[in-house]
Protein backbone atom coordinates (compact mmCIF):
# COMPACT_ATOMS: atom_id res chain seq x y z
CA UNK A 1 0.00 0.00 0.00
CA UNK A 2 1.16 3.51 -0.71
CA UNK A 3 2.88 5.04 2.35
CA UNK A 4 0.95 8.28 1.93
CA UNK A 5 -2.33 6.40 1.94
CA UNK A 6 -1.25 4.48 5.04
CA UNK A 7 -0.43 7.76 6.81
CA UNK A 8 -3.82 9.13 5.79
CA UNK A 9 -5.65 6.09 7.12
CA UNK A 10 -3.79 6.29 10.42
CA UNK A 11 -4.95 9.88 10.99
CA UNK A 12 -7.79 10.49 13.42
CA UNK A 13 -11.27 10.44 11.89
CA UNK A 14 -11.85 14.20 12.34
CA UNK A 15 -8.61 15.00 10.47
CA UNK A 16 -9.54 12.68 7.63
CA UNK A 17 -12.96 14.39 7.51
CA UNK A 18 -11.34 17.83 7.32
CA UNK A 19 -9.06 16.69 4.48
CA UNK A 20 -12.03 15.17 2.63
CA UNK A 21 -14.04 18.37 3.00
CA UNK A 22 -11.06 20.39 1.76
CA UNK A 23 -10.74 18.20 -1.32
CA UNK A 24 -14.46 18.48 -2.00
CA UNK A 25 -14.30 22.27 -1.57
CA UNK A 26 -11.42 22.43 -4.04
CA UNK A 27 -13.34 20.34 -6.57
CA UNK A 28 -16.46 22.49 -6.15
CA UNK A 29 -14.38 25.67 -6.50
CA UNK A 30 -12.84 24.42 -9.73
CA UNK A 31 -16.27 23.48 -11.11
CA UNK A 32 -17.63 26.93 -10.23
CA UNK A 33 -14.64 28.71 -11.77
CA UNK A 34 -14.44 26.59 -14.91
CA UNK A 35 -18.13 26.07 -15.68
CA UNK A 36 -20.60 27.99 -13.51
CA UNK A 37 -19.07 31.49 -13.74
CA UNK A 38 -18.65 31.41 -17.56
CA UNK A 39 -22.26 30.21 -17.87
CA UNK A 40 -23.41 33.06 -15.62
CA UNK A 41 -21.53 35.59 -17.75
CA UNK A 42 -23.05 34.15 -20.93
CA UNK A 43 -26.49 34.22 -19.32
CA UNK A 44 -26.06 37.88 -18.36
CA UNK A 45 -24.90 38.77 -21.87
CA UNK A 46 -27.84 36.96 -23.47
CA UNK A 47 -30.25 38.57 -21.02
CA UNK A 48 -28.96 42.07 -21.87
CA UNK A 49 -29.10 41.26 -25.59
CA UNK A 50 -32.67 40.03 -25.19
CA UNK A 51 -33.66 43.25 -23.41
CA UNK A 52 -32.12 45.31 -26.23
CA UNK A 53 -33.96 43.26 -28.85
CA UNK A 54 -37.24 43.68 -26.97
CA UNK A 55 -36.78 47.46 -26.93
CA UNK A 56 -36.04 47.41 -30.67
CA UNK A 57 -39.09 45.23 -31.35
CA UNK A 58 -41.28 47.63 -29.36
CA UNK A 59 -39.86 50.61 -31.26
CA UNK A 60 -40.35 48.87 -34.62
CA UNK A 61 -43.90 47.95 -33.61
CA UNK A 62 -44.62 51.57 -32.65
CA UNK A 63 -43.22 52.82 -35.97
CA UNK A 64 -45.19 50.21 -37.90
CA UNK A 65 -48.41 51.17 -36.12
CA UNK A 66 -47.78 54.86 -36.92
CA UNK A 67 -46.68 54.23 -40.51
CA UNK A 68 -50.03 55.29 -42.06
CA UNK A 69 -49.89 58.57 -40.10
CA UNK A 70 -46.26 59.11 -41.18
CA UNK A 71 -47.20 58.50 -44.83
CA UNK A 72 -50.14 60.90 -44.60
CA UNK A 73 -47.93 63.58 -43.00
CA UNK A 74 -45.27 63.05 -45.69
CA UNK A 75 -47.84 63.42 -48.47
CA UNK A 76 -49.19 66.56 -46.79
CA UNK A 77 -45.69 68.05 -46.62
CA UNK A 78 -45.12 67.20 -50.30
CA UNK A 79 -48.33 69.00 -51.23
CA UNK A 80 -47.33 72.02 -49.14
CA UNK A 81 -43.91 72.07 -50.83
CA UNK A 82 -45.49 71.88 -54.28
CA UNK A 83 -47.86 74.69 -53.32
CA UNK A 84 -44.95 76.84 -52.08
CA UNK A 85 -42.88 76.13 -55.19
CA UNK A 86 -45.83 77.05 -57.41
CA UNK A 87 -45.53 80.60 -56.04
CA UNK A 88 -41.89 80.80 -57.13
CA UNK A 89 -41.62 81.83 -60.78
CA UNK A 90 -39.13 80.07 -62.99
CA UNK A 91 -36.52 81.74 -65.15
CA UNK A 92 -38.87 82.32 -68.09
CA UNK A 93 -41.52 84.03 -65.95
CA UNK A 94 -39.25 86.59 -64.25
CA UNK A 95 -39.23 89.22 -67.05
CA UNK A 96 -43.03 89.04 -67.33
CA UNK A 97 -43.43 89.36 -63.56
CA UNK A 98 -41.13 92.38 -63.37
CA UNK A 99 -42.95 94.02 -66.26
CA UNK A 100 -46.29 93.42 -64.55
CA UNK A 101 -45.03 95.17 -61.39
CA UNK A 102 -44.09 98.26 -63.39
CA UNK A 103 -47.41 98.11 -65.24
CA UNK A 104 -49.36 97.91 -61.98
CA UNK A 105 -47.61 101.04 -60.72
CA UNK A 106 -48.57 102.93 -63.88
CA UNK A 107 -52.11 101.49 -63.92
CA UNK A 108 -52.63 102.86 -60.41
CA UNK A 109 -51.57 106.34 -61.52
CA UNK A 110 -48.04 106.29 -60.11
CA UNK A 111 -45.13 107.88 -61.91
CA UNK A 112 -42.25 105.40 -62.15
CA UNK A 113 -39.00 107.33 -61.80
CA UNK A 114 -36.78 104.32 -61.23
CA UNK A 115 -37.16 100.66 -62.11
CA UNK A 116 -33.80 98.93 -61.69
CA UNK A 117 -33.57 95.12 -61.44
CA UNK A 118 -30.67 94.04 -59.24
CA UNK A 119 -28.39 91.03 -59.18
CA UNK A 120 -29.92 87.72 -58.14
CA UNK A 121 -28.98 86.40 -54.70
CA UNK A 122 -28.98 82.56 -54.47
CA UNK A 123 -30.62 81.22 -51.29
CA UNK A 124 -30.44 77.45 -51.63
CA UNK A 125 -33.16 76.11 -53.93
CA UNK A 126 -34.37 79.61 -54.83
CA UNK A 127 -32.86 83.01 -55.61
CA UNK A 128 -33.92 86.49 -54.59
CA UNK A 129 -34.57 88.85 -57.51
CA UNK A 130 -34.52 92.46 -56.20
CA UNK A 131 -35.84 95.49 -58.07
CA UNK A 132 -35.23 99.08 -56.95
CA UNK A 133 -38.31 101.27 -57.37
CA UNK A 134 -38.89 104.99 -57.06
CA UNK A 135 -42.53 105.99 -57.40
CA UNK A 136 -44.40 109.26 -57.09
CA UNK A 137 -48.13 109.54 -56.48
CA UNK A 138 -50.86 110.14 -53.96
CA UNK A 139 -51.29 108.13 -50.80
CA UNK A 140 -54.29 106.37 -52.32
CA UNK A 141 -52.36 105.46 -55.47
CA UNK A 142 -49.45 104.06 -53.45
CA UNK A 143 -51.81 102.05 -51.25
CA UNK A 144 -53.63 100.62 -54.28
CA UNK A 145 -50.30 99.64 -55.85
CA UNK A 146 -49.20 97.77 -52.71
CA UNK A 147 -52.60 96.07 -52.58
CA UNK A 148 -52.21 94.95 -56.20
CA UNK A 149 -48.73 93.57 -55.49
CA UNK A 150 -49.97 91.61 -52.47
CA UNK A 151 -52.69 90.03 -54.64
CA UNK A 152 -50.20 88.63 -57.15
CA UNK A 153 -50.13 84.85 -57.45
CA UNK A 154 -46.35 85.01 -57.21
CA UNK A 155 -44.43 86.06 -54.11
CA UNK A 156 -43.30 89.69 -54.13
CA UNK A 157 -42.05 91.33 -50.94
CA UNK A 158 -41.84 95.10 -50.55
CA UNK A 159 -39.12 96.33 -48.20
CA UNK A 160 -36.59 99.11 -47.52
CA UNK A 161 -39.35 101.72 -47.69
CA UNK A 162 -38.32 105.35 -47.80
CA UNK A 163 -41.27 107.76 -48.04
CA UNK A 164 -41.07 111.52 -48.46
CA UNK A 165 -43.64 114.20 -49.25
CA UNK A 166 -43.24 116.14 -52.47
CA UNK A 167 -45.36 118.75 -54.24
CA UNK A 168 -46.97 118.01 -57.57
CA UNK A 169 -47.61 120.35 -60.48
CA UNK A 170 -50.93 121.43 -58.98
CA UNK A 171 -49.33 121.98 -55.57
CA UNK A 172 -50.98 118.83 -54.26
CA UNK A 173 -49.02 116.81 -51.75
CA UNK A 174 -47.64 113.66 -53.31
CA UNK A 175 -45.60 110.85 -51.87
CA UNK A 176 -42.15 110.04 -53.19
CA UNK A 177 -41.60 106.36 -52.41
CA UNK A 178 -38.35 104.48 -52.75
CA UNK A 179 -38.50 100.76 -52.03
CA UNK A 180 -37.06 97.39 -52.90
CA UNK A 181 -39.44 94.90 -54.49
CA UNK A 182 -38.09 91.38 -54.13
CA UNK A 183 -39.45 88.36 -55.92
CA UNK A 184 -38.06 84.84 -55.82
CA UNK A 185 -37.03 82.49 -58.60
CA UNK A 186 -36.98 78.71 -58.24
CA UNK A 187 -33.55 77.31 -59.16
CA UNK A 188 -34.55 74.27 -61.19
CA UNK A 189 -31.00 72.91 -61.48
CA UNK A 190 -30.12 73.47 -57.82
CA UNK A 191 -29.48 70.48 -55.60
CA UNK A 192 -29.13 72.59 -52.47
CA UNK A 193 -31.63 72.14 -49.67
CA UNK A 194 -30.54 74.96 -47.40
CA UNK A 195 -32.16 78.35 -47.00
CA UNK A 196 -35.62 79.30 -45.89
CA UNK A 197 -38.72 79.36 -48.03
CA UNK A 198 -39.74 83.00 -48.51
CA UNK A 199 -42.99 84.17 -46.99
CA UNK A 200 -45.47 86.10 -49.07
CA UNK A 201 -46.31 89.63 -47.98
CA UNK A 202 -44.77 93.04 -47.53
CA UNK A 203 -41.83 93.45 -45.16
CA UNK A 204 -42.07 96.18 -42.59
Amino acid sequence: MNPNVEKLLKLPAYQRLIILLGVLALIVGLLVYLFYLPLQEEYGRLKAQNATLQVKVQEDTRIASNLPAFKAEYQKMEQQLESALSELPNDREIPTLLTSIASMAKDNGLEVLRFKPGKEVPKGFYAEVPVELKLVGSFHQVAMFYQAVSNLSRIVNIGNLNIAVSSGKSNENLLSVECLATTFRFLEDSTATGGKTPVKGAQR
